[in-house]
């Protein structure tokens, strides 16, 4: 399987890819590989000294490309040859380990340009989908009026504390329904009784639903450290991060109710200054919000399965 900038590409023993597959462009043969596109043999070097690595920096240098395979050290070597590339070569790294294919794509936030993973198992196959980054769903945003915003007693929220740092204007989408998600923000901007915390969202409730990076629905409840959620703001694109730490606590609750499609939406979040709802005219805290604001949202199909969308006939209310 290929690892690259275009997603996978599953490619058999022999080269080529299963039936109903698309036609891969890399072929792994001993000591290279064949590229589509490359008239000649991509060399394959073996790097187990420093060395080693001198004859993949000189292609690299002179526009030549690359592959690598690692046989001790392999991040800081990477990272060496990724400098050599600028932007002349193509560097490819080849290994067995799916567990390397973060580091390989990421290597001084540029990263090789292919990754050749030599799985054996389905669950090698699992485990390399997992690991690396999905590319974000846009979102198609809009706004809703919001009609009531009351006390709600006790409830359990979630604060999601992610890997990233966050821009003031990103946040989470949340809801009781899949059907219309309300953007809170990051915790980016602090007050002043608190310092700023831009990894964090304080997403709501713990029933609320939230998207994951590709799409799919996920109770807040549900999340776990290495999900990738997704973030976005309504004037710029979405982007995928990964949840670092979830922290789940009984805290003050507000519910805030909204109109879209002649139908009520609700979300419930904490009541506290630090907590930032998106509207038409800028964030507004939860204890500030009222009936008089326009939420910004985004709205999706209503029915799930398992978090991903079906076509069914469903009420929630």
């Amino acid at each position: 399987m290929r690892a690259g900038r275009r997603g996978f590409h599953r490619i058999a023993e022999d080269g080529m890819p299963p039936p109903g597959e698309a036609v891969a462009d890399v072929r792994l043969v001993p000591g290279g590989l064949l590229v589509a596109g490359i008239a000649s043999r991509v060399p394959l070097i073996e790097v187990g000294r420093p060395d080693d690595a001198e004859p993949a920096e000189r292609r690299l240098r002179n526009g030549e490309p690359v592959a690598v395979r690692w046989l001790k050290e392999r991040v800081i070597p990477l990272e060496n040859l990724v400098a050599a590339r600028r932007t002349k070569g193509t560097l490819w790294v080849v290994t067995s380990r799916p567990d390397d294919v973060p580091s390989f794509l990421g290597a001084l936030e540029h990263g090789a340009d292919g990754v050749i993973v030599e799985v054996s198992t389905s669950d090698d196959l699992d485990r390399l989908e997992a690991l690396t980054d999905p590319s974000a769903m846009p979102l198609t945003w809009t706004s809703a009026p919001v009609q009531r915003v009351a006390s709600a007693g006790m409830g359990d929220r979630v604060i999601v504390d992610t890997t990233s740092i966050l821009q003031p204007e990103e946040g989470m989408v949340v809801g009781s329904s899949a059907a219309l998600l309300l953007h809170v923000l990051s915790e980016a901007v602090g007050s002043r009784y608190t310092r700023p915390r831009p990894f964090r969202v304080n997403a709501g409730a713990a029933h609320l639903y939230t998207l994951l990076g590709n799409g799919d629905t996920r109770y807040l409840s549900e999340l776990r450290a290495g999900d990738a959620v997704l973030v976005g703001r309504p004037d710029g694109p979405s982007r995928a991060v990964r949840v670092g730490r979830i922290k789940i606590e009984r805290r003050p609750m507000v519910l805030v109710e909204m109109e879209h499609g002649g139908r009520s939406y609700t979300a419930f979040l904490q009541e506290a200054e630090t907590v930032r709802v998106g509207t038409t005219t800028g964030p507004v805290a939860t204890t500030e919000l009222t009936s008089t604001a326009r939420a910004s949202v985004v709205a999706l199909p209503p029915a799930r399965h398992l978090g991903v969308a079906v076509t069914e006939v469903i009420e929630e209310r």
